[in-house]
């Protein structure tokens, strides 16, 4: 069983709220908790809206746990595309990739922000990773997170859009598993064809040993709009 980073910060596994009578986790007061009474007593639906009950098809997933880990976790297999949706359409307004982006073609040349260092444009090309699919290990096929080598002033490339809960150190890329995907810039520091061909790592992962899902304000909000707009159609 992994443990999660800063696991004595989770001492206090949830943060009551009295309104609606939900509650948090602790360091993540985004994310909602609510008993799951289909699945039984013991287990928790975790959310990004604060409705009550619950859509679980709308849920990041349940856990058996609080706080949850790895292995009492299990992620909601419909939750990922429609982050990743979300992503494709808003990740080249996120303030860090247009950062980025910016730095990518200024005479720095190095990493900045949530996504690590950047990529020249090898749009095609494939290696070994940290992990493949959803989980630990294997060939990481999906998207840009699999291409390797420094960016430069005026060469353009690619940024990674990245989970914040591991942030890289200055001039690392982050782990394949904290890497939602990738996009592509020109050499001035714009976007390709507009928003920059988002493409999904593949190897992404909701929760790992250093912690849940970790969205940027900007993109958070962007996939509560989102959320409950399908909330609303579900109703």
């Amino acid at each position: 069983m992994f443990a999660l980073k800063g696991h004595h910060g989770f001492a206090r596994a949830a943060t009551s709220i009295a309104r609606r009578g939900l509650s948090t986790l602790e360091q993540h007061p985004h994310i909602y908790i609510s008993p799951s009474h289909q699945l039984g007593s013991a287990s928790h639906i975790l959310t990004l809206l604060p409705t009550s009950p619950p859509s679980p098809k709308l849920s990041i997933g349940t856990t058996t746990s609080l706080p949850p880990t790895t292995d009492t976790f299990t992620e909601n297999p419909q939750f990922l595309p429609i982050l990743q949706s979300v992503l494709a359409e808003h990740a080249y307004e996120d303030p860090d990739v247009i950062s980025q982006a910016q730095a990518m073609a200024s005479t720095a040349g190095s990493g900045l922000g949530s996504g690590g260092v950047f990529f020249p444009h090898q749009k095609n090309r494939r290696a070994k990773s940290y992990g493949g699919g959803g989980g630990a290990g294997g060939d990481g096929a999906g998207g840009a997170s699999a291409q390797g080598g420094m960016g430069g002033a005026g060469r353009g490339g690619w940024v990674h859009v990245s989970d914040q809960r591991n942030r890289p150190d200055f001039g690392r890329i982050a782990w394949p598993e904290d890497i939602f995907g990738s996009i592509e810039v020109d050499g001035q520091g714009k976007f390709v064809s507009g928003k920059g061909n988002y493409q999904p790592s593949g190897t992404y992962r909701i929760l790992t040993r250093e912690g849940m899902l970790g969205l940027s304000p900007f993109l958070r909000k962007k996939v509560v709009e989102r959320l409950r707009k399908e909330e609303a159609v579900s109703r």
